[in-house]
């Protein structure tokens, strides 16, 4: 089993199901707040760069479901320094196990990457086919 890092916006019952996810598949945790890290522009492109920037928002803040924020018109520093000056922005949670980082909690991709409960993964994968497909309104926002 793997140790994780496990960024995440504190109270959010989103996270708190996916850390008791990977708690259940046998990994440990260092929970951190994603709002109170002092991050910089180098520490959060260690997670981000990776990604197309529309994806590096979460499209459940206040700001972008209001369409205040439009994260897919957003050249890459104009994102980055949104994200640093306003945390909740960042789509969460960021992990990390070793050396490799992940944004957003994909069950079937952590499943693949560092291990889960099968069940769990195989429930969270149709609950998430059947939101995307419209099935559903509570809790199919993306984390």
């Amino acid at each position: 089993m793997s140790h994780v890092v496990f960024f995440e916006k504190p109270g959010c019952g989103g996270n708190a199901r996916q850390k008791q996810w990977l708690l259940d598949a046998g990994h440990t945790l260092d929970v951190r707040s994603l709002l109170a890290e002092p991050w910089t522009p180098g520490a959060l492109l260690a997670w981000l760069a990776p990604l197309a920037v529309a994806d590096w928002f979460n499209r459940s803040a206040p700001r972008v479901k209001s369409g205040e924020i439009v994260p897919d018109g957003l050249d890459r520093d104009t994102a980055l320094a949104l994200l640093l000056a306003e945390p909740l922005l960042i789509r969460r949670p960021l992990l990390q196990a070793g050396d490799e980082r992940r944004v957003g909690f994909d069950p079937a991709a952590i499943d693949a990457w560092i291990g889960l409960d099968s069940a769990t993964a195989r429930r969270s994968r149709a609950r998430s086919e059947g939101c995307a497909a419209g099935m559903g309104e509570g809790g199919c926002a993306p984390p």
